[in-house]
């Protein structure tokens, strides 16, 4: 920006920058991220059919799997913990479950106990 002085006034006009081609967001060295065109992917799954929403209640577990606690004796040893944090579609799978639940009560009317 330049500022200049007339009659007692300033003026001020933005002074236009040099944009460099390697940064801008079309340019074609960046890097391609496959993790994030997956999860966009994932988020954009739209569910209108009941057996689709079905297997994907069925498919994606409510809760971690691998959670548990090892036990000797009756007393308890060691706990693993939850590693489902672990995945990096974590987020997106929880969420295609609950629009699918979502789908199957408002829509279906069904009952999705079963699948809580």
């Amino acid at each position: 920006m330049y500022t200049t002085y007339q009659n007692g006034l300033i003026n001020s006009t933005p002074v236009e920058t040099k944009t460099n081609p390697t940064n801008s967001p079309t340019s074609p060295q960046q890097p391609i991220k496959p993790l994030q065109t997956i999860k966009q992917w994932l988020e954009n799954i739209e569910i209108h059919n009941p057996a689709k929403a079905r297997f994907f209640c069925k498919m994606i577990p409510a809760q971690c799997p691998f959670e548990r606690d090892i036990c000797l004796f009756g007393r308890r040893v060691a706990h693993i913990p939850p590693l489902c944090k672990l995945n990096p579609f974590y987020d997106e799978f929880v969420s295609l479950r609950f629009r699918a639940l979502c789908y199957l009560a408002d829509q279906c009317g069904e009952d999705i106990s079963a699948y809580c």
